[in-house]
Parts: C-alpha cells; sequence; structure tokens
C-alpha cells in the first residue's frame, strides 16, 4: 500500500418537533435553499429525515471538519423551521405508519413493488464509502470486511427504541431493515464477475428495482467507485462517524497489504453473529469470527483493533480509533446512552432531548 485510501461518509438523520419530540414531515423545507451551504444535503425516502455526504477525503480530520459543517447546516436549517437534527437509527416518539414518502416517483415505485416493507422505513444509518483501485479490489476487501460486520455494528449500535418502547435491542433498525430481500451480509465473492451476475440476477428477481437497491451491509457503491459499508446505524456524534470511517478504512488497508484469504466464516454463523450484535452491542457477547463461540464483544472489538494497528499507525489514526473504543466501553455505545437517558427520569422525551444534545458537534 503506497498511500492513504480515500473515505467518504453518508449520514441520515430525523427531524423532530421542537415542541414534542415527535417526527417532523419537514424535510422539504429544511432543505429548501440548502445548496448555499456548498455541503452535501439531501433528501432521504421519508419526509421527515435528511441526509449528508461528506466530500472525498484521506485526512480523519478533513471528514471530522466536514461532517461538522453539515451538521451544523441542518440543525441551523432545521430550526427555522421549528424543528431540531437527532442522530438516531430509530426515532424514539412519534412514529406513524405508513412512513410518509417523499415525493420522487422512485420511492412511490419501491412502495408498489415492495409494498408493506416500505410502511416502517424511519431507520438511519452511517455509510462509509472507501476509495479502492478496482472492483477486484474491492471484492477482496468485501470478503475481508465481512467477518467484522457484527463488531462494526455493536460499536455503532444507537437504535433501542421503536413506537415509544425500548426493544430490548441496541439496534433495532439493523432488524427492521433486514426482512428486505437484499439486506443483510453479502457472499462470499471470488471475483468481480461472480458479483455482478449475482447482482444482475437479484434484479431479475424482481427483488430490487436496480443495482441501486442491493441492500447488503458491505457493497459495490451503484453511484461512486467506493466500496461501501452500510451495517452501522447512524454515528450519535461527529467523533463516532469519524471513528467508524477510521475502523472501516483499517480493515480495508490491512487486507490490501497482506494479500491474505479472509479468515473463514460459515453464512448460518455471521447471521447469527449480526443478530447478536444487533441485540447486544458493545456491551453484552458477540461471535467469534475465529472460533465461532460466544465472546465478550468487547474482546472481538480488540482483536479486530490488534490486526488492523499497522495500518492505523501508518495513517496515524491509532490514538484516535483506540482513544475513542476505549471511550465506547468506558461510556457505552449511542443505545446504551439512549438508555441511560431515559433511566434518569423515565421519560422517553429526555432521550430525544439527549439526542438532539449530542448531535449537534461540539
Amino acid at each position: 500500500m503506497d498511500g492513504l485510501l480515500t473515505v467518504g461518509v453518508e449520514e441520515e438523520f430525523v427531524l423532530v418537533e421542537s415542541s414534542t419530540g415527535h417526527l417532523a414531515n419537514r424535510a422539504n423545507e429544511v432543505l429548501a435553499g440548502a445548496d448555499r451551504y456548498q455541503v452535501d444535503l439531501q433528501q432521504e425516502i421519508a419526509q421527515y429525515q435528511v441526509e449528508s455526504a461528506s466530500g472525498i477525503c484521506t485526512d480523519m480530520s478533513e471528514l471530522r471538519d466536514e461532517l461538522a459543517v453539515a451538521r451544523r447546516a441542518l440543525i441551523e436549517r432545521a430550526a427555522r423551521h421549528d424543528a431540531r437534527l437527532a442522530a438516531t437509527g430509530t426515532p424514539v416518539l412519534g412514529l406513524t405508519m405508513p412512513t410518509p414518502l417523499t415525493n420522487s416517483p422512485r420511492y412511490h415505485r419501491m412502495a408498489q413493488e415492495m409494498g408493506a416493507l416500505t410502511n416502517d422505513l424511519a431507520i438511519c444509518g452511517c455509510h462509509v464509502h472507501v476509495g479502492l483501485p478496482d472492483d477486484e479490489s474491492k471484492i477482496f476487501v468485501s470478503n475481508h470486511l465481512r467477518p467484522w460486520l457484527p463488531t462494526l455494528l455493536a460499536l455503532g449500535a444507537n437504535s433501542p427504541y421503536w413506537l415509544d418502547a425500548d426493544t430490548g435491542y441496541a439496534s433495532w433498525r439493523y432488524v427492521v431493515w433486514n426482512r428486505w430481500p437484499t439486506s443483510g451480509a453479502p457472499p462470499h465473492f471470488d471475483s468481480a464477475a461472480e458479483y455482478y451476475a449475482a447482482r444482475e440476477e437479484i434484479v431479475a428477481s424482481g427483488a430490487a428495482m436496480d443495482a441501486g437497491m442491493l441492500y447488503w451491509d458491505v457493497r459495490l457503491s451503484a453511484r461512486h467507485p467506493t466500496l461501501e459499508l452500510r451495517v452501522s446505524d447512524v454515528a450519535p456524534t461527529v467523533e463516532e462517524a469519524v471513528l467508524m470511517a477510521a475502523l472501516v478504512r483499517g480493515i480495508a488497508a490491512t487486507a490490501l497489504s497482506s494479500g491474505a484469504a479472509p479468515a473463514p466464516i460459515p453464512p448460518h454463523l455471521l447471521k447469527v453473529a449480526l443478530w447478536r450484535a444487533a441485540r447486544d452491542g458493545l456491551e453484552g457477547f458477540g461471535i467469534d469470527p475465529v472460533t465461532g463461540s460466544p465472546t465478550p464483544a468487547s474482546t472481538i472489538a480488540a482483536s479486530m483493533l490488534r490486526w488492523i494497528r499497522p495500518a492505523l499507525e501508518f495513517s496515524g489514526d491509532y490514538e484516535m480509533v483506540s482513544d475513542g473504543i476505549d471511550r465506547l466501553l468506558l461510556d457505552g455505545t449511542g443505545a446504551a446512552r439512549q438508555r441511560r437517558a431515559f433511566a434518569r427520569r423515565g421519560r422517553l422525551d429526555d432521550v430525544v432531548g439527549f439526542l438532539v444534545a449530542q448531535t449537534a458537534p461540539v
């Protein structure tokens, strides 16, 4: 590896009413005229969702600055329309179904094709893009990411509430999203040709309208020349979004530098490991990708960090990543912090207020 891989991050958010904390269907108003901020702000499938996308970055401090600028722009725009921005994988209060769709032909066609699957798409993720030299490299890195998908899900878990109640899961967003036929962990592919053949078969089956609806946890981006990780909930803070980007880049760089085959993980074991990560988050148990045994998620995260340490030291990100994981172990993931906010007084509106506060960049 001669240089640093590029990264970019997309973040999805919900808009909530300033007075009640319930969802606010004001994406059109919030985004009107947003182009003057010179950041990429976009609509999503629901009228109460907005999205930002960073540029192509090499340095993590540059990425941090871009994400902070985008969040501040959305917060400012939302305030003008009596709404607030919340970084949570699922809304805490006021979910109505079916989802009020953004007025886009694509989204309405999705509703026609997929039926009730579009009724409850109040979910927000963090998508990390890594620039790689060619499609074969993307497939190689995707195969290396597969065993670590549950760990990345656990580290980014930030959606314990749904329909005004605690689900018992750290990432309910992942459970909701996993009902779609093209979601979940991708298969192991031996080549880019095999990947594209599978994609064509899926589109031909009607399970996806086009390549953009291949929703695997890691995929070759349909819009950019990147490999895109989609397993994580939207990060509560800018710092945690940057942490996720650094981890994904570290795994990609380690895989390319080693040239070794990825650790094999059977599909059935990966499926239950992802379920366990969605349920327990970082605070509980995961499934060790090597032994297949239940293991504290924190122990698995430490193993991943050891594996990618040389790549992180090369990029200058090791101290930031190590400190970030230590902070999650000490303070808890987004899901654990949401639950602590509720436990103080037993009020869900306190959770919304907490989410809004930590969404704002420091």
